[in-house]
């Protein structure tokens, strides 16, 4: 749609953006559009000067009509999909599971990144909003196989005690969570896990952005969006996946560890039922 213009990297993020979104798009404000690309309303008008609009309004209403028709296309497809929505909910996180299937068919990076983390200790696990529940379910394994594990999953000066805490103490490494919709407050935790020192991994639902220009390591996972609230089945192979790929870096430690919390288990069990 924008391939004959020659675009900035935040213009290329907001035309990203249109090209995927283009039916909410086309429609949302200049507020709303800058705030889901994350870039700034000026961006988003010297996006649409660079197009040959006078400005975002011009380009808003040449878009609507692109949009209605693609919504009419698609008319017949979305009508079958309500047949049975969660089918069609099913269906597109199985479309994000073979996305993610493609990444790993060279898991080099996911290997690399699991021994880096295995070697940053303490690790530091960050996630905020929505993002807490993977960031608390891989905090939560990886302390079988870890030494020392640190969830952060409150922003602000919290998360910036937390952070400084964690590099002093020995860091190097942040595993930061971001799903959307993406917090303002998740990019600053970000920046002050940069500003500590530590090295920032980050797992996200979008290729482009300030969370991904933040990172040092980024890698994607779909969230399916298809039902009221989103669902994380991507985002949790993934995560499972660095954890694997955590245990094989030193796996002496990780059995060590296994067996430890097999035994505390036992025990566990042993008290209860007597």
């Amino acid at each position: 749609m924008f391939g004959d213009h020659r675009l900035s990297p935040a213009q290329r993020r907001i035309a990203r953006y249109i090209t995927d979104h283009l039916t909410e798009a086309a429609f949302l404000s200049i507020t709303d559009l800058a705030e889901r690309v994350g870039v700034s309303q000026p961006s988003v008008t010297r996006f649409a000067s660079s197009l040959g609009f006078s400005g975002y309004p011009g380009l808003r209403e040449a878009l609507q009509p692109i949009a209605l028709s693609a919504v009419a296309r698609s008319t017949g497809t979305r009508e079958e999909d309500r047949r049975n929505e969660l089918q069609a909910a099913v269906d597109a996180e199985i479309a994000s599971l073979e996305s993610l299937r493609r990444v790993f068919a060279d898991p080099d990076q996911v290997l690399d990144l699991g021994r880096e983390l295995a070697r940053s200790v303490p690790l530091t696990v960050l996630g905020l909003r929505i993002s807490v529940s993977l960031a608390e379910y891989f905090a939560y394994a990886a302390k079988r196989i870890h030494p020392d594990v640190r969830l952060v999953s409150r922003g602000g000066s919290v998360a910036y005690d937390a952070l400084l805490q964690s590099r002093e103490a020995g860091g190097t490494w942040v595993l930061a969570f971001a799903m959307p919709r993406h917090a303002k407050e998740m990019l600053a935790a970000m920046r002050a896990a940069r500003s500590t020192g530590l090295r920032i991994a980050l797992i996200t639902d979008q290729t482009l952005g300030p969370l991904v220009e933040e990172a040092d390591v980024a890698l994607t996972a779909g969230t399916g969006s298809r039902l009221v609230f989103d669902s994380y089945a991507a985002p949790g192979v993934l995560s499972a996946a660095i954890l694997q790929a955590m245990a094989d870096a030193d796996p002496e430690r990780t059995q060590l560890r296994l067996e430890k919390y097999e035994q505390a288990a036992e025990q566990h069990d042993f008290f209860l039922e007597h």
